[in-house]
C-alpha cells in the first residue's frame, strides 16, 4: 500500500502550501536497484521489486572504458527492450525510476569543456532509450573534490562543469518531454556535513554543487553510513549506527551550517530523505536497527519524544521530511537480512498515521487575525494553560519563539520580512498549525 499523504502531528494544518512537486512521490521511499547479480544481494527483475518504493534509482550509469566522461548503462541481466518495459511498468503505477550516475567504483571527471559535452550527449541518450524520469548525482571517491573558492562561489573547473552539465541536461530533458526532470543526489557525509570540520578536498565538495542545483534539486538523500563520526549543529560529535546520528545530520542539512567556506544554507525538509542501509550487510558500517530508526524518524517529524542527547533546535520537529532512503533494494529483498522487506516495513510504520496514532494529538484551533499581517498578530487561544508559538518560514526553518497564554497574546512581526509563514502552537494537549501571510 502507498501513503500520498504524509501523516503529521499537526492534524486541522490549515490552507498549508505544499513544496514538492505535485508529480513527484511525498512522502517518498527511496531504494537503489543493482543492475547485477550479488550472491548475497542477488539480481532482481525491476518489475517484481516491492511496489511501496516510490523512487527506484537504477544503479549505474558509468563511464564507458578508458574514459572517465562518456557515459554508458548495459543492462546485465536483461536486454534492454526488457528492461525498458520493465520501467515503463513502474512509471504505468505511479512510480519514478532514474538512472543513477557513478557509484563507490566509478570515477567520473569533466576535464574539459569537451567532455563535458560528451557527458551531456550521453547521458541525454541513456534517459532517452530507457525513458527514466531523471537522474541521480550518485558521485564518490575521487568524483568530486574542491581546492578553492567557496560555496556560493567554486572556482574548481571541474564542479562548474559538472553544474553546467546537470543543468544543460535538465534543459533538454523538460524541453524535449514537456515536464521537468526529476534529480536526486547522495553523497556520502564527508562531501556534506564533513564541511562543518573542513572545507577542501573532499570534505564540502558536494555543497558548491548542492547550492547551484537547489533550485532543480528534488530530494537530497546523503548516505549516513559508511561515515564514521560527524559534528552535529551543538558542536558534539556523533557516531555513525545511532538515532544522534540520524537527528543530528539530518537537521543539520535543513538548518544549514558554517564551513570554511562560508554558510551553507539549508533545504526545505521536503527535499531532505533520511538514507541508511537496508541491513548491516549492505554497507560496510552504519546500519541502525529499526527501533532505532523509527524513533529518529518519529523524532524529526515532530511526533515522538528526544530518543538521545541531541536536541533539534526546531523542537516542532519537521513533519513534511521527505522520506527514507536505502541502499539497496536488492539488501531489502533478502529474507534472511533482517527479514525480507523489512526497511520498506519501516518506512511503512513510520510514515502511516495509523502506525504512528497522531489523530489523537489534535487541539482546537487558535483563532487569529488579521492575515494576512503587517504589524501586530492578535491570537485568541482556546485551551487552558500555557502555550508556546513558533513561527516557520518557507523552508522550514525557526524564525521567532514566543510564548503565550490562556486567552489573548499579541505579537508584533513588524521586523520579520514579506512572505508566508507557517505558525505553530503547541500546548500539553498538543499542537496546531496555521497558514501565515506577512505582507
Amino acid at each position: 500500500m502507498k501513503y500520498l499523504f504524509r501523516p503529521v502531528l499537526l492534524i486541522g494544518l490549515l490552507n498549508l502550501e505544499l513544496t514538492a512537486s505535485a508529480q513527484d512521490p511525498a512522502p517518498a521511499l527511496i531504494g537503489y536497484w543493482h543492475n547485477w547479480n550479488d550472491g548475497s544481494a542477488p539480481y532482481i527483475p525491476l518489475d517484481q521489486i516491492d511496489p511501496r518504493y516510490d523512487v527506484v534509482d537504477v544503479s549505474f550509469a558509468v563511464p564507458a572504458p578508458g574514459t572517465s566522461h562518456q557515459m554508458e548503462f548495459v543492462p546485465s541481466e536483461t536486454t534492454q527492450l526488457a528492461l525498458e518495459a520493465e520501467v515503463a511498468g513502474l512509471q504505468a503505477q505511479g512510480q519514478k525510476v532514474l538512472i543513477s550516475i557513478g557509484g563507490a567504483n566509478a570515477a567520473v571527471h569533466l576535464d574539459s569543456d569537451t567532455e563535458r559535452d560528451e557527458f551531456v550527449t550521453t547521458m541525454l541518450s541513456i534517459m532517452d532509450a530507457y525513458g527514466f524520469d531523471g537522474l541521480d548525482i550518485d558521485l564518490e571517491g575521487s568524483s568530486v573534490a574542491t581546492t578553492g573558492g567557496t560555496i556560493t562561489a567554486p572556482t574548481d573547473a571541474s564542479i562548474l562543469r559538472l553544474i553546467d552539465a546537470v543543468n544543460t541536461i535538465a534543459d533538454t530533458f523538460e524541453s524535449q518531454n514537456g515536464t521537468p526532470m526529476m534529480l536526486t543526489m547522495a553523497p556520502e557525509t564527508a562531501y556534506v556535513q564533513g564541511g562543518m570540520s573542513a572545507f577542501g578536498g573532499i570534505w564540502g565538495a558536494y555543497l558548491p554543487i548542492i547550492h547551484a542545483l537547489r533550485d532543480r534539486l528534488d530530494i537530497l538523500h546523503v548516505q549516513l553510513y559508511n561515515s564514521g563520526s560527524m559534528y552535529g549543529l551543538d558542536g558534539a560529535i556523533y557516531e555513525q549506527g545511532t538515532a544522534d546520528f540520524i537527528v543530528s545530520q539530518t537537521e543539520a542539512v535543513i538548518q544549514g551550517f558554517n564551513t570554511n567556506g562560508g554558510f551553507f544554507d539549508g533545504l526545505p525538509p521536503e527535499k531532505i530523505a533520511v538514507g541508511l542501509p537496508a541491513c548491516n550487510s549492505a554497507a560496510g558500517g552504519g546500519y541502525t536497527d529499526t527501533a532505532t530508526v523509527r524513533a529518529a524518524l518519529e523524532y524529526l517529524l515532530g511526533v515522538g519524544p528526544q530518543p538521545g542527547a541531541y536536541t533539534l533546535q526546531q523542537d516542532v520537529g519537521y513533519p513534511s521530511l521527505r522520506g527514507m532512503m536505502t541502499w539497496s533494494i536488492n539488501w531489502d529483498a533478502v529474507s534472511a537480512c533482517d527479514g525480507m522487506y523489512s526497511f520498506a516495513d519501516s518506512y511503512e510504520h513510520i510514515f502511516d498515521d495509523q502506525a504512528t496514532g497522531v489523530t489523537e494529538q489534535a487541539i482546537d484551533p487558535p483563532t487569529f487575525f488579521p492575515n494576512p499581517v503587517s504589524d501586530v498578530l492578535t491570537l485568541t487561544g482556546p485551551n487552558a494553560g500555557p502555550c508556546s508559538i513558533t513561527l516557520l518560514d518557507g523552508s522550514g526553518r525557526i524564525v521567532r519563539r514566543f510564548a503565550c497564554q490562556d486567552g489573548t497574546t499579541r505579537i508584533a512581526i513588524g521586523d520579520i520580512l514579506p512572505g508566508v509563514y507557517t505558525l505553530h502552537l503547541r500546548d500539553n494537549h498538543g499542537s496546531q498549525a496555521v497558514r501565515l501571510v506577512k505582507e
